[in-house]
């Protein structure tokens, strides 16, 4: 259990692929958000949840904030929770990732390293979503953020310009794709039920 590093779960997307709010969708007993909630409190003693629907997830009986900078993407979610944080690096965890594990979290967690990003380069993509962030890197991001010009695709622009510590784990042992499997669309929820199903 971690009590230095806060756990933030992003939940602020529209989920305009899926059509009805992905966090929310029925796993087994329980949805996804819950999963999910679940496995960060297992790992972290402090967890948020960062929303723009914050009604939605009063359930969770969880400290919730907005984004500062509305409808800007990942990157203005990361900064509220940067932001809000007590402690000086937060676990961010997008809610649409129902297979990773505490194993992996905590390999990205204890990966040696001074940079202020660590996130895994996995299953073919950078996986910034499931990564370690520190507080020295919100004026970087409000830079970004206070631009009116700057669109939700102002992550990337971001992430090419940070000092990150690219994690390569594919040869972990307890390493698979599907841990950074994520469910934008239908036919990706349909995927999960199946392998829920097979493997529960």
């Amino acid at each position: 259990m971690y009590s230095d590093i806060t756990g933030v779960i992003l939940a602020g997307g529209k989920s305009s692929r899926m059509g009805v709010n992905k966090a929310l969708l029925k796993l087994g007993n329980q949805l996804i958000i819950e999963q999910i909630t679940d496995l960060m409190k297992s790992i972290f003693s402090k967890v948020i949840i960062i929303t723009n629907s914050p009604n939605e997830y009063k359930f969770l009986n969880l400290p919730l904030f907005e984004d500062i900078y509305k409808w800007k993407g990942p990157l203005a979610g990361i900064h509220s929770a940067l932001v809000h944080s007590a402690t000086e690096n937060i676990f961010v965890l997008s809610c649409d990732v129902p297979f990773i594990t505490a194993e992996m979290i905590k390999y990205i967690v204890e990966f040696k390293s001074n940079k202020p990003i660590k996130f895994c380069e996995a299953a073919g993509y950078l996986q910034p979503l499931i990564g370690l962030y520190s507080k020295s890197l919100i004026s970087d991001m409000e830079q970004i953020l206070s631009n009116d010009r700057v669109t939700d695709k102002s992550f990337h622009h971001f992430l090419k310009k940070a000092d990150a510590e690219i994690i390569h784990p594919e040869s972990l042992s307890f390493y698979k794709d599907e841990l950074f499997f994520n469910v934008n669309r239908p036919e990706d929820y349909e995927h999960i039920l199946r392998k829920y199903n097979t493997d529960g």
